[in-house]
């Protein structure tokens, strides 16, 4: 049996890439990482995060959502050293986004690379829609 699904795509590669694919009452997002809509990148991992973190919102929005549906997100980091000794900053910052403190299970991953060699954080989630 066929599994309904609601797929939101937006971008460069829409063609190629969903944001998000809902199923039943669970959204799937893709990793957001902090490019805006000009291709801007900025230099600072907090600002990227932010940004990172303004691009998951739009996909929520998307499906009547936002950050409170949030019930998981992973961040992988090209630098989990530099990552953590920012992390209070990092942290103030993502509570201010979510409005307090997220009740969300959170996972930190290393990589390589991203998508582009000036991207420093993609924030990827999974959202409980009501």
């Amino acid at each position: 049996m066929p599994i309904e699904k609601k797929l939101f795509r937006s971008g460069p590669y829409a063609d190629l890439f969903s944001q998000g694919v809902q199923v039943g009452n669970t959204l799937y997002m893709a990793g957001q990482v902090a490019m805006d809509e000009a291709g801007g990148i900025p230099e600072d991992l907090v600002e990227q995060m932010k940004l990172a973190y303004q691009n998951v919102a739009a996909v929520l929005a998307e499906f009547g959502a936002n950050m409170d549906n949030i019930v998981d997100e992973t961040w992988f980091v090209t630098d989990v050293h530099d990552c953590m000794a920012q992390v209070e900053s990092l942290f103030t910052e993502r509570h201010m986004i979510y409005g307090k403190a997220p009740e969300v299970s959170q996972t930190l991953v290393q990589v390589s690379a991203l998508v582009d060699p000036s991207l420093k954080i993609e924030i990827k989630c999974v959202a409980v829609l009501g």
